[in-house]
């Protein structure tokens, strides 16, 4: 287990000091960029982005923090000013979970709009347990340590999410 901490240690120690998400940027052009590939990648795909995954995902992507379902429904039920059904909820989640426009934080039980849904890829998050706002990464090399590290001891890996909890900057610097 030292070897996947000192590992994982020096992974992060090689990580781009990028700016982070909760750092203030035009957060409009992130859901309409996040809408735009949406529609292109379900095109190319093939699938159906109907009028409610696509209000779901833009939901979802309307704050960096993570959205519980029941917090979607709600928004659902107040701008439609009828109640939504759960099942249509979670049936459009599924959807944008299978095709990789979401990621699922299990700590928080909450949905996140994927970065980089454009190639499959492992969930990597920095989540501050203050203010809630989730940091997605995209760092193969934590991915990589994680499959040699099973291999190490023959478990299959099939499916990964790593979830780190800490403060963000201005949380830091508020308290």
């Amino acid at each position: 287990m030292g070897n996947i901490i000192t590992s994982l240690n020096h992974i992060v120690s090689l990580m781009p000091k990028s700016p982070l998400a909760c750092t203030p940027h035009d957060h409009d052009h992130c859901v309409s960029h996040a809408l735009a590939e949406a529609d292109l990648l379900c095109e190319r795909s093939g699938v159906r982005l109907t009028a409610l995954r696509k209000r779901v995902l833009e939901l979802v992507w309307q704050s960096h923090k993570p959205l519980g379902a029941y917090d979607i429904l709600a928004e659902l039920t107040a701008q439609d000013g009828r109640r939504a059904a759960p099942p249509t909820v979670y049936r459009a989640l599924d959807f944008l979970l299978e095709n990789g426009l979401v990621h699922r934080i299990a700590s928080l039980n909450a949905f996140i709009g994927c970065n980089h849904p454009e190639h499959p890829h492992q969930g990597q998050f920095l989540i501050c347990r203050n203010c809630h706002t989730a940091i997605e990464l995209e760092q193969p090399a934590i991915s990589e340590a994680i499959d040699k590290a099973a291999r190490s001891v023959d478990f299959k890996v099939e499916g990964q999410t790593v979830e780190v909890v800490g403060l963000c900057a201005p949380c830091r610097n508020a308290a």
